[in-house]
């Protein structure tokens, strides 16, 4: 198989900037996506959100 390479970030969404002291899918997300795009970078990896399942599998 033949892939492109290609440049991504690992960020949890609780990791940005927000108004409670813990970030969230609210304007920072979008200010953060924004950025993402004008760096040219194309992957954004999120850990999962709620609750993972039997044997820590999401």
């Amino acid at each position: 198989m033949n892939f492109e390479r290609a440049a991504g970030i690992l960020l949890h969404p609780t990791s940005l900037p927000g108004p409670y002291g813990i970030g969230d899918i609210g304007p920072e997300a979008y200010r953060w996506v924004d950025f993402l795009s004008q760096s040219e970078t194309g992957l954004w990896q999120v850990l999962p959100l709620g609750p993972t399942g039997y044997g820590d599998s999401p």
